[in-house]
């Protein structure tokens, strides 16, 4: 695995995930489990298979060629694709990820999810955006699933990168030994760094590891005069109050170096394809999306406190000039 992590895409022209237009890899594997995850498919660490109910005509065929019975059998499509159907393709029980219901799929409702990539691969898929990046200011942003638990691999695509002369950022939740995020953030341009929640057993209760080590490293970063973009998703009954974010600012004014900027991000629903395609249920389904005006009282608490801020997180978006 640490010699050659599993991918589960790269994503071009993206304009949320650093300056310019990034090109997204997105690695597959992470120690967190947040609730809210726009990314489920980068969880795990091996690969998985998406069923889309949509493109699947139940023929059958991958039935046939299923070696361990993980196939249910075929029913009517209309039936399967009903708003409230509870039918799903793969049992995964039985399911040892062979990808023969995959190979046999004519028409793309079984796709696999994660797979292996050389970093020669890889780099050579980044090379492609070049001239995107030097028209935009963009670049390179390596995310995942967490980048951080293939950190040999990581540093070696980035000093790859670099030899390149392409700009980097780094998405990172910092769940992760300081002697391995340390080396990683050097040769970052700029750290994507998410702030899950302030309070540790909120955090632990809502991502699955408390936030000790992750404020511990956002500190050192800060104190070492890195370039850090921090993310914060504004969550419905989470990490939305202006209470909450008063107590952010607080821990933020707090820290040994200032930060570059603070992006507001605010939650969305836009993934639940994702959950139907994998099987699984998603405790934020029936929760409505935030609107970017409902942050604007958030931002202002930042801006009044001599932060700079934005709604978002564009990376074509400019600063908002601090007004404290």
């Amino acid at each position: 695995m640490e010699n050659q992590p599993l991918v589960t895409q790269i994503q071009r022209f993206s304009v949320n995930d650093g300056p310019g237009f990034r090109t997204i890899v997105f690695f597959k594997g992470c120690p967190l489990r947040c609730q809210w995850c726009h990314n489920p498919e980068t969880q795990s660490f091996s690969p998985e298979i998406y069923w889309k109910s949509r493109l699947c005509v139940q023929c059958g065929h991958c039935f046939d060629v299923c070696p361990n019975q993980a196939i249910f059998p075929p029913i009517p499509p209309e039936e399967a694709q009903r708003e409230d159907s509870t039918y799903y393709k793969i049992d995964k029980a039985r399911c040892d990820r062979c990808m023969k219901c995959v190979e046999a799929c004519s028409y793309g409702a079984l796709e696999q999810v994660g797979k292996p990539m050389s970093m020669e691969e890889i780099v050579e898929e980044l090379e492609r955006d070049r001239p995107f990046y030097d028209n935009s200011g963009g670049g390179v942003t390596i995310s995942g699933g967490e980048p951080l638990v293939f950190g040999e691999f990581i540093r070696k695509l980035m000093d790859a990168l670099k030899a390149r002369n392409l700009h980097i950022c780094l998405d990172t939740s910092g769940h992760s030994p300081w002697e391995i995020l340390e080396p990683v953030a050097e040769r970052a341009d700029i750290i994507l760094y998410d702030l899950k929640h302030l309070d540790s057993d909120e955090h632990e209760r809502l991502t699955g590891v408390p936030n000790q080590l992750i404020l511990h490293n956002l500190q050192r970063l800060a104190a070492k005069g890195c370039r850090i973009w921090l993310r914060i998703v504004v969550l419905p009954g989470c990490t939305d109050s202006i209470d909450y974010h008063r107590r952010v600012v607080a821990f933020l004014r707090s820290l040994p170096g200032s930060l570059e900027r603070i992006d507001l991000l605010p939650f969305h629903n836009w993934c639940q394809d994702k959950y139907r395609w994998l099987g699984r249920p998603w405790s934020f389904a029936e929760t409505e999306s935030v609107h970017p005006d409902e942050v604007e009282p958030l931002l202002e608490l930042y801006l009044s406190a001599g932060l700079n801020a934005t709604i978002g997180g564009s990376g074509f978006q400019a600063q908002a000039t601090a007004s404290g």
